[in-house]
């Protein structure tokens, strides 16, 4: 593990690992660095890749106030360490930050991916509550984070049966100790949850080459996929320069051999 300092002074961990051009990996809501290791390890053959804990997770540190575009300086400041250019992989919520990085920093990112960014856009799904960023920031800092947690999960669409699985898991209190982050990638998602698809509009002038690919199940169901399918091909749609891919069989998480072949042949052919 290593740490950058990113332009607020803020202490970012880090895994670096392989060798070849630099890909960054941006994870989405739930998920640190170790949960990205099993992709990081797939890319490690053909690229240099950075699988960091975005802030106030795992080792990094964090600062408040919160806001989008200090996460973008996290990237950033990332990218320094990788040179100065690099891919950028974003998945779930990590895909639309990817998606403002490359608003932002746009000749910093020489290509983008994206995988499953959940938006909501039409009646596939119910839109997400208006005070959904501040609810989930209010049951954090309150201590109820479990309640934050299964809050989160119902909204993004779990099952209430796996959410009760979930929390007899080892993996609950690794969830716990995120829960008052889970309101930053609310805040990420910003109005894009709502059910409007011209909240995508912010991207449309993105020039940076983007892969946009999504998965044909959700929770193991076909049914449930939709609205990731509709965000994934409006975005698509919106970006100037994007291809669009769906990946047969697979889940809002990917198999990492397979999104790590998507991945390479965007990226480097």
């Amino acid at each position: 593990m290593r740490t950058v300092i990113s332009k607020d002074g803020t202490p970012i961990a880090f895994d670096q690992s392989g060798q070849g051009p630099a890909i960054i990996l941006i994870s989405g809501a739930s998920a640190t660095r170790v949960d990205a290791a099993p992709l990081a390890t797939a890319l490690a053959p053909d690229f240099t890749v950075f699988a960091y804990d975005r802030r106030g997770r795992g080792e990094s540190g964090d600062t408040f106030p919160y806001a989008v575009e200090r996460e973008v300086e996290d990237i950033d400041a990332l990218i320094d360490e990788a040179g100065g250019s690099a891919f950028v992989f974003g998945h779930s919520s990590g895909a639309v930050l990817a998606l403002e990085a490359a608003r932002l920093i746009p000749t910093r990112i020489t290509k983008l991916a994206v995988y499953e960014p959940p938006f909501i856009l039409d009646a596939s799904r119910a839109p997400a509550p208006e005070d959904y960023a501040q609810h989930l920031t209010e049951l954090a800092a309150s201590g109820h984070r479990g309640e934050a947690v299964e809050y989160f999960m119902t909204v993004v669409g779990g099952p209430a049966e796996m959410v009760a699985m979930m929390r007899q898991s080892p993996m609950w209190p690794g969830l716990e100790a995120i829960a008052p982050t889970l309101a930053y990638d609310a805040t990420v998602m910003g109005n894009t949850m709502r059910g409007d698809p011209t909240s995508l509009s912010t991207w449309a002038s993105v020039p940076v080459p983007t892969l946009v690919m999504d998965g044909t199940v959700f929770f193991g169901r076909e049914e449930g996929h939709a609205f990731l399918r509709h965000g994934a091909d409006e975005i698509a749609s919106i970006l100037p320069n994007a291809q669009r891919r769906t990946l047969e069989g697979q889940d809002h998480g990917a198999a990492p051999d397979l999104l790590a072949a998507a991945l390479k042949a965007f990226f480097i052919g």
